[in-house]
């Protein structure tokens, strides 16, 4: 049945877009229980398996039913602009300065019928001793599943933020939301996302207009959120996800001859966005180096940069693509 958000003239004005890496951390945990829907995340779950092992994540999966309701305490959706984007320890001091008469409301509504649960019980009795349990969850999972791949994963969100922008900027809201996902459509000021729930939900956006977030774990399908008071919230697979995990690809010995051996490499390597400090470690590169042959390929049309606040972002072209791959 298919999720409604209706948009009057003031939300048109109040679409954006935002990154959040606590949303990213527990988007992480939620994979890590989606054994039907890995696919393109196979690599990273294969080498954090020993991290997970060692977590305990029973209780934020308790609070994260499918389907159902996750309290919004946990990862509110971020107030800041996306070029003023907030870090984690920003984010996760303020999951912890949480009120715990919000805490015990939400929580309350997400456990459902596992509030009689003796973990249910537990978190609802002290929750305030609660919100600090999650918060230190939450950060031990940012530390074993995320903040190693930060880098890979921003530059991603960032680039499919850009992308987006490109087409909103040449045809409106028409042109962002027309390959935002196979199952979301725009038609005459409503945004349709035809999820797997069994009921129709209609949500008017009353002015508040529509968040964005890119995001590397939620694929595939997106996640709609976010109670009163927050900006309603769409969260959607990034583009470039099946790139994200492979190795950086090599060049070829015909490709090495015409570029030279460096030059080669680099727009090999260049399969997803990726910043010059990402590349030049993940080559065993020097920095220099990276950026001298960066600047060449990009002034012979084979790349593309574009600005990311303090990075900036090296795309290949689609000749850039074809090259590479001949």
């Amino acid at each position: 049945m298919p999720l409604e958000l209706r948009f009057g003239p003031d939300d048109l004005v109040r679409c954006r877009f935002a990154v959040s890496p606590l949303c990213e951390t527990h988007e992480a945990v939620r994979t890590l229980r989606r054994t039907e829907r890995h696919a393109y995340h196979v690599p990273w779950l294969d080498r954090t398996r020993a991290a997970v092992a060692g977590l305990d994540l029973a209780e934020l999966w308790l609070l994260m039913p499918t389907p159902g309701y996750t309290p919004d305490f946990l990862g509110p959706p971020p107030d800041a602009p996306y070029t003023a984007a907030a870090t984690f320890d920003e984010e996760i001091a303020r999951l912890r300065a949480t009120d715990p008469t919000v805490a015990y409301e939400e929580m309350r509504r997400s456990l459902a019928g596992a509030a009689d649960s003796a973990a249910g019980r537990t978190l609802l009795a002290d929750p305030a001793a609660a919100v600090r349990r999650l918060a230190d969850a939450t950060e031990r999972a940012w530390h074993a599943l995320v903040e190693a791949d930060w880098p890979r994963v921003r530059a991603v969100l960032a680039a499919d933020i850009a992308h987006r922008s490109r087409r909103l900027a040449a045809g409106g809201l028409e042109a962002l939301f027309a390959d935002l996902h196979p199952r979301i459509a725009w038609t005459d000021g409503t945004l349709t996302y035809r999820s797997a729930e069994r009921v129709r939900r209609v949500q008017t956006l009353a002015g508040r207009g529509l968040l964005l977030m890119p995001s590397v774990y939620c694929w595939p399908e997106p996640v709609s959120g976010f109670a009163s008071p927050w900006q309603p919230t769409l969260i959607y697979p990034a583009r470039g996800i099946d790139a994200l995990w492979r190795p950086a690809a090599s060049a070829s010995a015909a490709l090495s001859r015409l570029l030279g051996t460096g030059r080669a490499a680099v727009l090999a390597a260049v399969d997803e966005p990726v910043t010059t400090t990402v590349l030049a470690r993940r080559l065993g590169l020097a920095l220099s180096s990276v950026s001298a042959h960066l600047s060449v390929l990009r002034d012979t049309g084979l790349l593309t940069a574009h600005r990311d606040g303090p990075r900036v972002l090296y795309e290949r072209t689609a000749l850039g693509s074809t090259l590479a791959r001949a």
